[in-house]
């Protein structure tokens, strides 16, 4: 496979579904972000100082003005990803989390007056102080809507935002900055920088909280030199989500729920289900059903708009389902569907691929694969399959299917992971009003989710007023 060509001060950018190098970015270096940082800072104390609902009144502005200007926007998204469809998608999610955020966040924070318990003449107030600098380094699956996730209830917690984007995916950058330049109030609130991982890494010495969606390795590198900064952090990170089918469970259900949360987006989604354990007793009808049903998907080689499922983003992403279905098959794994990497006119695409006969030896049942890949593997009792979901350095989400709702919610305490979809898959990326936790090495920090998902935005100060008398120091020693 070619390797990106770094030239001193730009990138050349790897189309995905030509493998030509036909776009070039510069990258930012720190000298530049740290004046862009001096920018937003003082912005930044204008943007606080007004009133929740100007900030919200703006926002919906820039709702209205990627709206109106959706088209070239959608255009470089869908050259970025190979995929129209779902360019779409992220536009109007990003839209709908504006909203969303715009009508929950005025109702979260509670600052009224209360007394202490403890001490009955001693009052306590709160007031919320926003980070004035948040810095978001975002990852190339869904490059526009993970840009904002955590920007949108940042900016309407009063931030100022800087948001460096994936080098894999930058084409949206141009369009998504001449739409934010259209509403003057969001200058310096709202700054998009190109680069690469030097420009994402120098962010981290400029901001006062980072936030940061992507892998497990770069992860680490974010959270040990955000600590060097002193300053929090919000990763949200990789996962290799288990899905457990019982010997009760709906079959039609449950293969259709499974192959769409394997396969959406081509399976480059940090929620794709990459493991599926399922009862003895189902195993054979459930290979045969996912199976007949995932040779029905089709690729999107010469339209956009058609096909199910894209060209993979990141070239390096091939090469890892490559040799993680080689191992499996090399370890004796039987592959039903798929199992090659296809080039078109230079794009890589991979066919939904059901793989049984696997076990916890092979790397595709304990690495994150990132595609459209399903491993089966048959369990023999409820404990079993409990102990064969935990058996993971992940722990982001999972799903179970059951026709008992109560053995499946019994069984979905158990498994150790942020987000349980029950008698359905992938629902914590369609649900996002509950605060949930990843757990392991799938992220770390606060729920994006939620309210914590605006709350996590702000210094919380404590004020005590006492309306009583003093204590004095003698008094203190009896």
């Amino acid at each position: 496979m070619s390797e990106k060509m770094i030239h001193e001060k730009t990138l050349k950018i790897r189309n995905p579904k030509t493998g030509a190098y036909d776009y070039e970015i510069e990258i930012t270096n720190a000298n530049k972000i740290n004046k862009l940082a001096k920018l937003s800072r003082i912005a930044q104390e204008k943007w606080s100082k007004r009133d929740i609902t100007k900030r919200i009144s703006i926002l919906q502005s820039f709702k209205d003005a990627l709206l109106e200007n959706k088209d070239e926007l959608i255009d470089a998204l869908s050259i970025d990803t190979g995929r129209t469809t779902i360019s779409k998608q992220e536009l109007y999610g990003l839209c709908g989390s504006i909203d969303r955020w715009c009508k929950s966040a005025p109702t979260i924070l509670n600052n009224e007056e209360r007394q202490s318990k403890f001490i009955p003449h001693i009052a306590i107030q709160k007031t919320h102080d926003p980070y004035p600098l948040l810095g978001v380094i975002s990852p190339w699956n869904f490059p526009l809507l993970l840009s904002f996730i955590d920007a949108t209830p940042a900016l309407l917690a009063g931030c100022a935002v800087i948001i460096k984007p994936s080098e894999i995916t930058p084409r949206f950058i141009k369009p998504l900055i001449k739409i934010i330049e259209k509403i003057p109030d969001l200058k310096n609130i709202i700054t998009i920088i190109p680069g690469d991982g030097s420009s994402g890494a120098n962010l981290i010495n400029s901001v006062d909280i980072i936030a940061f969606t992507g892998s497990v390795a770069t992860g680490r590198k974010v959270a040990q030199s955000a600590a060097k900064s002193f300053i929090p952090v919000c990763l949200e990170l990789g996962g290799k989500d288990p899905v457990i089918v019982m010997a009760d469970s709906d079959l039609e259900r449950a293969t259709t729920s499974i192959l769409r949360a394997s396969t959406i987006a081509t399976g480059q989604a940090c929620q794709s289900l990459e493991r599926i354990y399922v009862d003895i007793s189902l195993h054979d009808d459930f290979i045969d059903q996912l199976t007949e049903k995932s040779k029905k998907i089709s690729l999107n080689i010469l339209d956009n708009d058609g096909g199910e499922i894209g060209p993979l983003i990141f070239e390096q992403q091939a090469e890892i389902i490559s040799n993680h279905l080689d191992d499996a098959v090399d370890k004796g794994a039987i592959i039903h569907s798929g199992g090659k990497i296809e080039d078109h006119m230079g794009g890589l695409w991979i066919k939904p691929t059901v793989i049984s006969n696997v076990n916890h030896d092979m790397d595709i049942m304990k690495k994150e694969t990132f595609g459209p890949i399903m491993p089966v593997m048959a369990f023999h009792s409820i404990e079993e399959a409990i102990s064969l979901a935990n058996d993971s350095n992940y722990g982001l989400s999972a799903a179970i299917f059951s026709e008992n709702e109560s053995i499946a919610l019994s069984i979905a305490k158990k498994i150790h992971c942020g987000g349980m979809s029950i008698n359905d898959a992938g629902l914590t990326s369609m649900i996002f009003e509950e605060e949930k936790n990843t757990y392991k090495n799938s992220g770390m920090g606060p729920s994006r989710n939620g309210n914590e998902g605006f709350t996590r935005f702000f210094r919380k100060k404590a004020l005590f007023i006492n309306r009583g008398d003093v204590t004095s120091i003698q008094e203190m020693q009896k």
